[in-house]
């Protein structure tokens, strides 16, 4: 889904761009990844696959540490799920044994049509996906 229509469709209107990014996709163990290639940078987006929620949770609280510094997204802007930023464009979320991380850290510090930061667009389409991972 990451590297689908629907992802790759937001980003397209998010961005305003003439055509849909190209993008390239990747399995390794239990991450999936997709690399949305813009005029501005690399846009990651990545969900690693955990055998359980404990192990996700985990894995979640692991990344945290090894990205320090970041903060929690808190309220009703997390969704009701755990999740954090960086100040640098990293969003992560995680929902039952999968982690989200949208990752717009080697993007310019404004990007689209809006100017808005990588952190903004990152959340921008880490809601849309986990949108729809709530409807199905």
């Amino acid at each position: 889904m990451i590297c689908g229509t629907e992802t790759s469709d937001n980003i397209t209107r998010a961005l305003a761009l003439a055509t849909p990014p190209y993008s390239v996709d990747n399995w390794i163990n239990r991450q999936y990844t997709c690399t949305y290639h813009l005029t501005d940078g690399e846009f990651v987006i990545s969900v690693e696959e955990s055998p359980d929620t404990t192990s996700a949770r985990n894995y979640f609280d692991t990344m945290q540490r090894k990205l320090a510094p970041t903060q929690p997204i808190e309220g009703l802007a997390n969704l009701g799920f755990p999740a954090y930023e960086s100040a640098d464009g990293l969003v992560v979320f995680l929902k039952d044994n999968m982690t989200l991380q949208v990752d717009a850290r080697q993007l310019t510090d404004k990007i689209g049509p809006h100017d808005v930061t990588r952190t903004a667009f990152s959340y921008e389409i880490a809601t849309t996906i986990l949108a729809c991972w709530t409807e199905h």
